[in-house]
């Protein structure tokens, strides 16, 4: 990464994006190209010309976010005695080859992990933002979300359902996942349909954050954080580290059950009769679990 070693998800960023990009492939795989032959990341707005759809810039930016997060971590992780890995696969987590962990926090160096080593998952979610125009060999920024036809990262819904589905079928795995938090991280706000859903997801313990690490993705205020914290927006690296720090330092365990209000008021009377705390809420788990 250039620039700074700590940084979010800025233009600079993006460029770097395109730059490195164009080292391995041509301008056609990363920019439509209008009608009257200029190369750009998004269809403009008021663009009314023939348009084709651009497949072939997913790979590309899906691996570049996802080192770009694993680079980013690194020294965040060391300082915990964990390594951060991208393409974590986990077998009891419904983690596959096919389907990896984009990026994890693990107790051992090893792409393939034992769920027992595996502290927290990060679905990345990511993609270009802004509107770039490719002029022999430089990139020009032309404009933010607001100024293109794109619907880019966690304002998409396919992204939100793909993420959603996939911290879904960690969770339904088996007890191994009880333990792990998941955070879905994006580049963008999130539409407000789904303002509700996220809260909601939060509490329930599917997912434990939407985050994006964009500061400013255009320049009217957007979306800083929903009423229950499901989604934030990263001001900072700092407050990044932060959020992390909290998921990774504390111990959680994900429960999910549909009892009768009979069943839980039976369950609650003998978690009432342990000592303490820690040995009420460790009751409490194994007879909802029953």
């Amino acid at each position: 990464m250039r620039g700074k070693m700590y940084s979010l998800w800025y233009p600079e960023t993006e460029k770097d994006f395109f730059e490195k990009s164009l080292e391995l492939t041509t301008k056609e795989q990363l920019f439509y190209k209008t009608e009257d032959n200029r190369y750009l990341a998004y269809w403009p707005k008021k663009y009314s010309g023939k348009k084709s759809t651009l497949q072939s810039r997913n790979a590309f930016i899906g691996n570049y976010t996802e080192k770009m997060v694993v680079n980013l971590l690194q020294n965040f992780a060391k300082s915990n005695n964990l390594f951060v890995l991208q393409g974590v696969i986990c077998e009891e987590l419904g983690l596959t080859s096919r389907s990896p962990a984009d990026v994890a926090f693990c107790k051992t160096n090893n792409t393939v992990q034992k769920a027992e080593n595996i502290k927290l998952i990060i679905e990345v979610k990511m993609s270009v933002v802004w509107n770039w125009e490719y002029i022999n060999g430089e990139l020009i920024l032309v404009g933010d979300y607001s100024s293109h036809q794109g619907t880019p990262g966690l304002l998409r819904s396919d992204s939100m359902l793909k993420a959603i589905g996939k911290a879904i079928n960690i969770r339904v795995s088996g007890n191994a996942s009880s333990d792990i938090p998941i955070v879905i991280l994006g580049n963008t706000p999130i539409q407000k349909s789904y303002i509700k859903k996220v809260d909601h997801l939060k509490k329930a313990g599917i997912v434990q954050g939407f985050w994006s690490l964009n500061p400013k993705p255009k320049e009217n205020e957007t979306l800083e954080m929903t009423p229950k914290k499901g989604f934030i927006r990263m001001n900072a690296y700092e407050d990044f580290v932060s959020y992390l720090n909290e998921l990774i330092s504390h111990d959680f365990f994900f429960f999910s059950s549909m009892k009768s209000k009979k069943e839980l008021g039976q369950i609650i009377e003998i978690c009432n009769q342990e000592d303490d705390f820690e040995e009420k809420g460790h009751k409490f788990l194994e007879l909802i679990g029953d």
